[in-house]
């Protein structure tokens, strides 16, 4: 089978999952990982012939690609910022809006001057934690999650990129457990906020293999995650210390009432660039 044979029967079986654009994308991406041969490189040796070696990975791959699998959790890896993670169900895929929400923590802070520690909550694949880790070399980076897996594929993309960051299993929710942490300058967070109500609008590639637990929360109580973290901010934030939060869309108002009742200032709705609201800042005056 030749390389351009193998592409188009991959892209042909994926016509029935995804959109052109996407079936094309994600072939693309297959072809290359099985090949190391990038799209303008195929192009010129599209005669090339696949060895058993790959031709047996493209099977592997088609099979689990065709059971909805994202095709980041097929390869192993996502892209965040300039870093290749290690990515499995146990995480989320990192997503393009989050590494705005990275960017803007970035410009607002004074180049990383008078920032001495910060923590992620939720961590997931570790990639808000290891991006800030770049932007703010000689903070101290925290970063937690309720899940040991989840902890354990951080620790990894940590070691892979050679980034120090300080990982600790907590569940935010759980009072009694905000005593295993200090006080930070920056605490942000990218928690649960999609709507269990939501769910069927979702793709089933999501439904079926991202973690439920770092997606949903409950309908009656759509801003748990805000409430607590804004809480425990309250205690473990410096004075004038900030809180940075990507959010549901639909939530963003709510979400700025919550934060304003709490006692936190400046309070600033940002849109991402598709123009959804999907982050907030606030900060700590005071104490």
């Amino acid at each position: 089978m030749t390389i351009q044979q193998a592409y188009r029967q991959l892209i042909f079986k994926l016509y029935d999952l995804y959109d052109d654009r996407e079936a094309a994308n994600i072939s693309n991406m297959i072809i290359e990982h099985i090949t190391n041969q990038r799209k303008i490189d195929r192009l010129a040796n599209n005669s090339m012939l696949l060895s058993a070696t790959q031709e047996e990975k493209l099977m592997q791959y088609t099979a689990l690609l065709l059971k909805h699998m994202p095709v980041q959790y097929v390869l192993q890896e996502a892209w965040f910022a300039g870093m290749k993670l290690y990515v499995e169900p146990s995480v989320l895929i990192p997503r393009p809006e989050t590494e705005e929400l990275v960017e803007w923590i970035g410009k607002e802070s004074k180049a990383g001057e008078d920032i001495s520690s910060l923590l992620d909550i939720g961590t997931g694949s570790g990639c808000i934690a290891l991006a800030l880790k770049e932007r703010f070399a000689s903070a101290a980076i925290y970063a937690t999650d309720i899940s040991e897996a989840a902890l354990q594929v951080a620790a990894r993309n940590a070691a892979d990129n050679l980034i120090a960051v300080h990982f600790v299993q907590a569940d935010i929710l759980d009072e009694n457990e905000w005593n295993k942490f200090q006080e930070f300058d920056i605490i942000v967070s990218n928690p649960p906020y999609i709507q269990q109500s939501e769910s069927a609008e979702m793709q089933e590639n999501v439904m079926a293999w991202e973690p439920h637990v770092a997606l949903f929360v409950p309908n009656d109580d759509a801003l748990l995650f805000y409430r607590k973290i804004a809480g425990f901010g309250w205690k473990h934030l410096c004075k004038n210390g900030k809180l940075f939060f990507e959010i549901n869309e639909m939530l963003g108002e709510d979400v700025c009432a919550l934060l304003l009742d709490k006692g936190y200032a400046n309070i600033e709705l940002k849109r991402d660039l598709q123009g959804k609201n999907r982050m907030v800042k606030a900060e700590k005056i005071g104490e």
